[in-house]
Protein backbone atom coordinates (compact mmCIF):
# COMPACT_ATOMS: atom_id res chain seq x y z
CA UNK A 1 0.00 0.00 0.00
CA UNK A 2 1.46 3.14 -0.84
CA UNK A 3 1.10 6.35 1.27
CA UNK A 4 -1.41 8.87 -0.64
CA UNK A 5 0.32 11.73 -2.51
CA UNK A 6 -2.82 13.55 -2.91
CA UNK A 7 -5.87 14.13 -0.79
CA UNK A 8 -9.13 13.73 -2.49
CA UNK A 9 -11.26 16.89 -2.13
CA UNK A 10 -15.39 15.53 -2.09
CA UNK A 11 -18.32 17.39 -1.48
CA UNK A 12 -21.51 18.64 -3.19
CA UNK A 13 -20.62 22.04 -3.73
CA UNK A 14 -17.18 21.31 -4.74
CA UNK A 15 -17.70 22.98 -7.97
CA UNK A 16 -18.39 26.50 -6.61
CA UNK A 17 -16.02 29.25 -6.14
CA UNK A 18 -16.21 31.13 -2.63
CA UNK A 19 -14.58 34.09 -1.50
CA UNK A 20 -13.43 34.75 1.90
CA UNK A 21 -12.31 33.08 5.12
CA UNK A 22 -14.03 31.10 7.56
CA UNK A 23 -14.51 32.31 11.03
CA UNK A 24 -12.98 30.06 13.90
CA UNK A 25 -16.49 30.10 15.82
CA UNK A 26 -16.89 29.42 19.81
CA UNK A 27 -20.28 29.57 20.15
CA UNK A 28 -23.14 26.76 20.71
CA UNK A 29 -24.92 25.19 17.76
CA UNK A 30 -27.57 27.66 16.20
CA UNK A 31 -31.14 26.25 16.15
CA UNK A 32 -31.83 24.11 13.41
CA UNK A 33 -34.54 21.92 12.49
CA UNK A 34 -35.90 18.41 14.27
CA UNK A 35 -35.11 16.76 10.52
CA UNK A 36 -31.60 17.62 11.10
CA UNK A 37 -31.11 17.28 15.21
CA UNK A 38 -33.27 14.80 16.17
CA UNK A 39 -33.07 12.56 12.87
CA UNK A 40 -34.33 8.53 13.72
CA UNK A 41 -30.73 7.97 11.85
CA UNK A 42 -28.88 8.31 14.66
CA UNK A 43 -30.62 5.67 16.59
CA UNK A 44 -30.35 3.51 14.00
CA UNK A 45 -26.99 1.59 15.75
CA UNK A 46 -24.13 0.40 13.66
CA UNK A 47 -24.47 -0.28 9.72
CA UNK A 48 -25.92 -3.25 8.96
CA UNK A 49 -22.88 -5.05 7.39
CA UNK A 50 -19.22 -5.65 9.03
CA UNK A 51 -17.29 -7.22 5.65
CA UNK A 52 -16.58 -5.74 2.59
CA UNK A 53 -14.61 -7.71 -0.48
CA UNK A 54 -11.76 -4.93 -1.46
CA UNK A 55 -10.69 -5.20 -4.70
CA UNK A 56 -7.06 -5.34 -5.78
CA UNK A 57 -6.25 -1.91 -8.37
CA UNK A 58 -3.14 -2.60 -9.51
CA UNK A 59 -2.62 -1.18 -12.80
CA UNK A 60 -4.24 2.06 -12.40
CA UNK A 61 -6.73 1.74 -15.31
CA UNK A 62 -10.09 3.33 -15.40
CA UNK A 63 -11.46 -0.26 -15.78
CA UNK A 64 -9.94 -1.57 -13.00
CA UNK A 65 -11.11 1.80 -10.77
CA UNK A 66 -14.71 0.95 -12.01
CA UNK A 67 -15.14 -2.47 -11.17
CA UNK A 68 -13.11 -0.94 -7.73
CA UNK A 69 -16.62 1.47 -6.99
CA UNK A 70 -19.32 -1.29 -8.50
CA UNK A 71 -17.99 -3.66 -5.89
CA UNK A 72 -17.68 -0.97 -3.02
CA UNK A 73 -20.79 0.26 -3.71
CA UNK A 74 -22.40 -2.67 -3.07
CA UNK A 75 -21.13 -2.51 0.12
CA UNK A 76 -22.18 0.67 0.83
CA UNK A 77 -25.93 -0.34 -0.36
CA UNK A 78 -25.70 -3.34 2.36
CA UNK A 79 -24.25 -1.47 4.79
CA UNK A 80 -27.02 1.69 4.77
CA UNK A 81 -30.15 0.16 3.30
CA UNK A 82 -31.57 -1.19 6.75
CA UNK A 83 -30.01 1.37 8.68
CA UNK A 84 -32.44 3.93 5.95
CA UNK A 85 -34.74 1.47 6.88
CA UNK A 86 -34.98 1.25 10.65
CA UNK A 87 -35.13 5.01 10.63
CA UNK A 88 -38.72 4.68 8.91
CA UNK A 89 -37.43 6.06 5.33
CA UNK A 90 -37.72 4.40 1.87
CA UNK A 91 -34.42 3.67 0.60
CA UNK A 92 -32.95 3.60 -3.06
CA UNK A 93 -29.48 2.47 -4.06
CA UNK A 94 -27.45 5.46 -5.56
CA UNK A 95 -25.48 5.27 -8.72
CA UNK A 96 -22.46 6.23 -9.96
CA UNK A 97 -20.76 7.43 -12.89
CA UNK A 98 -16.78 7.93 -13.76
CA UNK A 99 -16.03 10.63 -16.28
CA UNK A 100 -12.06 10.91 -16.99
CA UNK A 101 -12.50 14.51 -18.27
CA UNK A 102 -14.30 18.34 -17.25
CA UNK A 103 -17.72 18.77 -18.77
CA UNK A 104 -19.50 16.11 -18.41
CA UNK A 105 -23.67 17.30 -18.61
CA UNK A 106 -25.34 16.45 -14.71
CA UNK A 107 -29.14 17.63 -13.70
CA UNK A 108 -26.87 19.48 -11.16
CA UNK A 109 -25.03 21.23 -14.12
CA UNK A 110 -21.94 20.70 -15.58
CA UNK A 111 -18.71 18.68 -14.00
CA UNK A 112 -16.20 21.92 -14.83
CA UNK A 113 -14.07 22.51 -11.70
CA UNK A 114 -10.61 20.79 -12.25
CA UNK A 115 -10.29 21.09 -8.48
CA UNK A 116 -13.32 18.89 -7.58
CA UNK A 117 -12.79 15.18 -7.54
CA UNK A 118 -16.21 13.81 -6.75
CA UNK A 119 -19.88 15.32 -6.61
CA UNK A 120 -23.22 14.03 -5.82
CA UNK A 121 -26.37 14.97 -7.52
CA UNK A 122 -29.78 15.13 -5.51
CA UNK A 123 -31.93 14.85 -8.29
CA UNK A 124 -30.79 11.89 -9.99
CA UNK A 125 -29.44 10.66 -7.17
CA UNK A 126 -25.92 9.90 -8.23
CA UNK A 127 -22.32 10.39 -7.84
CA UNK A 128 -20.08 11.63 -10.23
CA UNK A 129 -15.80 10.71 -9.78
CA UNK A 130 -13.60 12.12 -11.48
CA UNK A 131 -10.73 10.03 -12.17
CA UNK A 132 -7.59 12.32 -12.98
CA UNK A 133 -4.25 11.16 -13.64
CA UNK A 134 -3.71 11.98 -9.93
CA UNK A 135 -6.36 9.44 -8.61
CA UNK A 136 -5.50 7.25 -11.57
CA UNK A 137 -1.35 7.44 -10.52
CA UNK A 138 -2.07 6.07 -6.64
CA UNK A 139 -5.20 3.50 -7.65
CA UNK A 140 -4.54 1.49 -4.18
CA UNK A 141 -4.99 4.43 -2.07
CA UNK A 142 -7.59 4.14 1.18
CA UNK A 143 -8.94 7.90 -0.29
CA UNK A 144 -10.51 5.49 -3.01
CA UNK A 145 -13.07 4.35 -0.85
CA UNK A 146 -13.07 7.34 1.24
CA UNK A 147 -14.47 9.80 -1.25
CA UNK A 148 -17.04 7.16 -2.58
CA UNK A 149 -18.12 7.16 1.02
CA UNK A 150 -18.48 10.62 1.95
CA UNK A 151 -20.51 11.26 -1.64
CA UNK A 152 -23.02 8.34 -0.38
CA UNK A 153 -23.03 10.20 2.74
CA UNK A 154 -24.74 12.26 0.49
CA UNK A 155 -27.01 9.94 -1.22
CA UNK A 156 -27.95 8.91 2.73
CA UNK A 157 -28.75 12.53 3.82
CA UNK A 158 -30.81 12.89 0.77
CA UNK A 159 -33.01 9.70 1.70
CA UNK A 160 -33.38 11.03 5.38
CA UNK A 161 -33.98 14.82 4.87
CA UNK A 162 -31.70 15.95 5.36
CA UNK A 163 -29.51 17.34 2.65
CA UNK A 164 -32.65 19.17 0.80
CA UNK A 165 -33.02 21.70 4.44
CA UNK A 166 -28.97 21.96 5.15
CA UNK A 167 -28.32 23.72 1.70
CA UNK A 168 -31.20 25.88 1.73
CA UNK A 169 -29.81 28.37 3.32
CA UNK A 170 -26.84 28.52 0.35
CA UNK A 171 -29.59 29.09 -2.24
CA UNK A 172 -31.49 32.00 -0.41
CA UNK A 173 -28.74 34.65 -1.84
CA UNK A 174 -26.97 36.55 -0.07
CA UNK A 175 -24.89 33.94 1.25
CA UNK A 176 -23.82 34.69 5.11
CA UNK A 177 -21.89 33.06 7.32
CA UNK A 178 -24.78 30.77 8.95
CA UNK A 179 -25.21 29.57 5.48
CA UNK A 180 -21.88 28.49 5.66
CA UNK A 181 -21.90 27.15 8.77
CA UNK A 182 -24.94 24.81 7.58
CA UNK A 183 -23.29 23.83 4.81
CA UNK A 184 -20.06 22.63 6.88
CA UNK A 185 -21.74 20.67 9.22
CA UNK A 186 -23.65 18.81 6.07
CA UNK A 187 -19.79 18.23 4.76
CA UNK A 188 -18.74 17.14 7.66
CA UNK A 189 -21.47 15.01 8.32
CA UNK A 190 -20.67 13.47 5.37
CA UNK A 191 -17.37 12.87 6.31
CA UNK A 192 -18.20 11.60 9.65
CA UNK A 193 -20.72 8.80 7.80
CA UNK A 194 -17.62 8.12 5.75
CA UNK A 195 -15.70 7.13 8.50
CA UNK A 196 -18.74 5.16 10.12
CA UNK A 197 -18.85 2.65 6.84
CA UNK A 198 -14.64 2.10 6.71
CA UNK A 199 -14.81 1.67 10.50
CA UNK A 200 -17.37 -0.91 10.44
CA UNK A 201 -15.98 -2.70 7.32
CA UNK A 202 -11.99 -2.05 8.48
CA UNK A 203 -11.16 -5.36 9.83
CA UNK A 204 -12.19 -7.26 6.22
CA UNK A 205 -10.30 -5.11 4.35
CA UNK A 206 -6.99 -6.71 5.14
CA UNK A 207 -5.00 -3.44 5.91
CA UNK A 208 -2.90 -2.82 8.39
CA UNK A 209 -4.25 0.32 10.87
CA UNK A 210 -1.22 2.39 10.05
CA UNK A 211 -3.14 2.77 6.39
CA UNK A 212 -5.90 4.32 8.62
CA UNK A 213 -3.52 6.49 10.89
CA UNK A 214 -1.66 7.94 7.40
CA UNK A 215 -4.85 8.47 5.40
CA UNK A 216 -6.31 10.93 8.36
CA UNK A 217 -2.74 12.59 8.84
CA UNK A 218 -2.66 13.51 5.50
CA UNK A 219 -4.62 16.71 3.83
CA UNK A 220 -7.97 16.37 3.37
CA UNK A 221 -8.82 19.48 1.81
CA UNK A 222 -7.28 19.74 -1.36
CA UNK A 223 -8.61 23.30 -2.03
CA UNK A 224 -7.55 24.81 1.00
CA UNK A 225 -3.99 22.88 0.59
CA UNK A 226 -3.80 25.14 -3.08
CA UNK A 227 -4.86 27.95 -1.58
CA UNK A 228 -8.20 27.72 -3.21
CA UNK A 229 -11.52 28.75 -2.31
CA UNK A 230 -13.65 25.77 -3.38
CA UNK A 231 -13.85 23.27 -1.17
CA UNK A 232 -11.91 24.87 1.16
CA UNK A 233 -12.66 25.23 5.24
CA UNK A 234 -15.21 27.91 4.59
CA UNK A 235 -17.59 25.29 2.98
CA UNK A 236 -16.15 21.82 4.00
CA UNK A 237 -14.40 22.30 7.25
CA UNK A 238 -10.84 22.51 8.53
CA UNK A 239 -8.73 19.67 8.85
CA UNK A 240 -8.22 19.63 12.58
CA UNK A 241 -12.53 18.99 11.91
CA UNK A 242 -12.67 16.67 8.72
CA UNK A 243 -10.24 14.58 10.60
CA UNK A 244 -12.24 14.63 14.00
CA UNK A 245 -15.42 13.90 12.43
CA UNK A 246 -13.89 11.20 10.42
CA UNK A 247 -12.43 9.86 13.55
CA UNK A 248 -15.65 9.94 15.52
CA UNK A 249 -17.77 7.88 13.21
CA UNK A 250 -15.06 5.28 12.43
CA UNK A 251 -14.72 4.35 15.95
CA UNK A 252 -18.86 4.44 16.44
CA UNK A 253 -19.52 2.54 13.25
CA UNK A 254 -22.61 3.94 13.48
CA UNK A 255 -24.12 7.38 12.55
CA UNK A 256 -24.91 8.02 16.05
CA UNK A 257 -21.83 9.47 16.16
CA UNK A 258 -22.61 12.09 13.29
CA UNK A 259 -25.62 14.35 14.34
CA UNK A 260 -23.21 17.42 13.61
CA UNK A 261 -26.26 19.26 13.79
CA UNK A 262 -26.12 19.95 17.67
CA UNK A 263 -21.97 20.49 17.73
CA UNK A 264 -20.61 23.61 19.33
CA UNK A 265 -19.58 25.91 16.10
CA UNK A 266 -16.02 25.48 16.64
CA UNK A 267 -16.11 21.79 15.75
CA UNK A 268 -17.66 22.82 12.43
CA UNK A 269 -15.69 25.58 11.70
Amino acid sequence: MRIPRLALMAGALAGVLFAGTAHAATSAAPSYKPVLTKNPLYKTGKLGISACEEPQVQNGTVEEAELYFEAVMECLDKAWSPVVKKAGYRFNKAKVTVITKLGAKTPCGAFNDPRAQAMYCPPNKRMYILLSPQVIAEPNDLALMQVLAHEYGHHVQQLTGIMGLAYKSYYQRPVNEHAFESIRRAELQAECLSGAFVGRVWNSLGRPDSDWSIFLKGGHNLGSSLGLRSGSDETHGSDANVRWWLQKGFKAQSASACNTWTAPSRKVY
